[in-house]
């Protein structure tokens, strides 16, 4: 899976410093930006999970899949390209409709390979992490919400923790094995997991050392979906393995 996290130069400002056209401490816009972000979040989802629902389901459709690869690649492609359009072009992010556009495509081609994976599983497990990954997203956010820590503090610490994951995945793939594949997942599980409180945090603003500016609602909204599909990833790799 692919993510990418909000830092200083992309879209997170200190609040001293956020953008002078939108003030955080008014409450009308950030509620205002908040239902925005998760709106968008929850049709993300919905399109996600139908994706996933079809593939776990419907065994017709993966031998489809199966007979015609090429799709895969332009799925990759397609989630490759608008990730990175939305992630360093600011007009791409913030100027309507072409940032829904690129949001939705990035959506769509995300959830036909999220689809492709969940179908290699059986419907229980698909099914046991979807209610395990709603469960903990619902606990972390209102942690978030609710949490005196301000976690927007600790971006540098997640970003090495990031890069230390990645490595270790890389070692992974030439020591093959139950157990470090259990471990593997499960610290992953538990680094997009802290990710979640810390995007929340940086949506929520407030008190917090750092925020997202109000403009920036497909990035945040990107942020906290790619958290949810890792964390359901993770979860989903854990229970396939500990069945096996």
């Amino acid at each position: 899976m692919y993510q990418y996290q909000a830092g200083d130069n992309n879209g997170a400002y200190p609040d001293a410093e956020a953008d002078k056209n939108f003030s955080f401490d008014d409450q009308s816009i950030r509620k205002g930006f908040i239902r925005k972000v998760y709106l968008i979040l929850m049709c993300q989802l919905l399109i996600t999970f139908g994706f996933v629902s079809v593939f776990t389901f419907s065994k017709a459709t993966q031998d489809w899949t199966m007979q015609h690869p090429s799709l895969f690649w332009i799925a990759l492609a397609v989630l490759i390209v608008t990730m990175i359009c939305m992630a360093c072009c600011e007009s791409v992010r913030r100027k309507t409709p072409i940032n829904f556009i690129f949001l939705f495509l990035f959506t769509l081609a995300e959830s036909f390979l999220l689809g492709i994976v969940a179908g290699q599983y059986q419907a229980d497990e698909v099914l046991m992490a979807v209610g395990i990954t709603a469960a903990v997203s619902l606990g972390l956010t209102l942690f978030a919400l609710q949490t005196k820590y301000d976690f927007t503090m600790c971006g540098g610490v997640l970003v090495a923790c990031l890069v230390v994951f990645i490595i270790f995945g890389i070692i992974a793939i030439f020591i093959p094995g139950k157990i470090i594949g259990l471990v593997y997942a499960s610290l992953g599980a538990l680094l997009f997991s802290v990710y979640l409180v810390y995007d929340t945090q940086l949506m929520l603003g407030g008190n917090h050392k750092y925020s997202i500016s109000p403009e920036e609602y497909i990035f945040a909204a990107l942020n906290l979906y790619l958290d949810i599909i890792n964390i359901f990833m993770y979860i989903l790799t854990i229970i396939g393995l500990a069945r096996n």
